[in-house]
């Protein structure tokens, strides 16, 4: 459905990185305090920058979806990724889940990490992904309060069950949904491994075998459609802190591979077409009005 002759006869991907620190993430919210985060070693910039410098070589334009706190600690690295043809989109504020605020939070969040992205980006943020994918069942006024906002798109919904995010029953491509808006959904695509499904991204790519993705991706473009994938740039990063008191299995998924992610990014970015989600969301705005 969305074809780019310049990046040949298949559909552009999306490939689109969650921008956040390592102590931000979802799986260490219980055991570490948000008043700690000045004083923990912040890693974000010179990951991210790790992470332009491999899109660079391999040409390759992404969305980058950004908190708003590392906008405001690190408008230099948001200006960077701008300046080098990306897209800067908002991760809202500081990570907190959509489905734990109210209706009014989410528009104070969504003000307040857009104001921090444009400042420091100087370009218009027109795309939204909620932390840890937390657009689901119990968020039902989330993309009306996104239209309200002036987003083009959200891609904010895993559409299968985790034990950490999901809405099974959402649509896995993309779709308008508010009848009375133009705001696209953009779900992150679904891979398939030993009957059961995972994100196409993240840290699913960086424990499984490359194959599982790239096969999704196959067969997303098979069916006319662009494929979805996410990382964040802590995922390169080995020699990161270690976090004690956190589950076991919030250890493992979060630090095994770690050394894996960078090789196996520089190939699936050398194997398929990949672009920005606003490119995509316009494709899809256009397909589906």
């Amino acid at each position: 459905m969305y074809h780019d002759r310049a990046l040949g006869a298949g559909p552009i991907n999306v490939m689109s990185v969650d921008v956040e620190d390592w102590f931000q993430v979802g799986a260490f919210e219980r055991v570490i305090d948000k008043a700690d985060w000045p004083r923990l070693q912040h890693r974000v910039e010179a990951n991210t920058d790790v992470v332009l410098a491999l899109f660079e070589a391999a040409g390759v334009r992404a969305t980058f979806f950004t908190l708003g706190w590392v906008a405001h600690h690190y408008p230099k690295l948001i200006r960077r990724i701008a300046e080098a043809g990306h897209e800067v989109a908002s991760h809202g504020w500081d990570h907190d889940r959509v489905f734990t605020m109210t209706p009014d939070a989410f528009r104070a969040d969504l003000a307040r990490a857009r104001a921090a992205l444009e400042d420091a980006g100087g370009q218009a943020v027109t795309g939204y992904r909620a932390p840890s994918f937390s657009f689901d069942a119990r968020t039902p006024w989330a993309h009306a309060v996104l239209a309200e906002a002036g987003y083009a798109y959200s891609s904010s919904i895993a559409p299968l069950a985790h034990d950490h995010y999901g809405w099974p029953d959402a649509p896995r491509r993309a779709f308008r949904p508010l009848a009375e808006s133009p705001l696209v959904e953009l779900p992150v695509t679904v891979a398939t491994v030993l009957g059961r499904e995972v994100t196409a991204g993240g840290g699913f790519f960086r424990l499984l075998p490359s194959s599982v993705v790239e096969k999704a991706i196959v067969r997303t473009n098979a069916a006319g459609d662009p494929a979805i994938f996410y990382f964040h740039p802590w995922e390169i990063d080995p020699d990161q802190p270690r976090v004690r008191g956190a589950p076991l299995k919030s250890r493992l998924r979060h630090y095994s591979r770690l050394g894996a992610m960078a090789g196996k990014l520089k190939r699936l970015a050398g194997n398929h077409a990949w672009g920005r989600a606003d490119t995509v969301a316009a494709r899809a705005a256009a397909a589906l009005a």
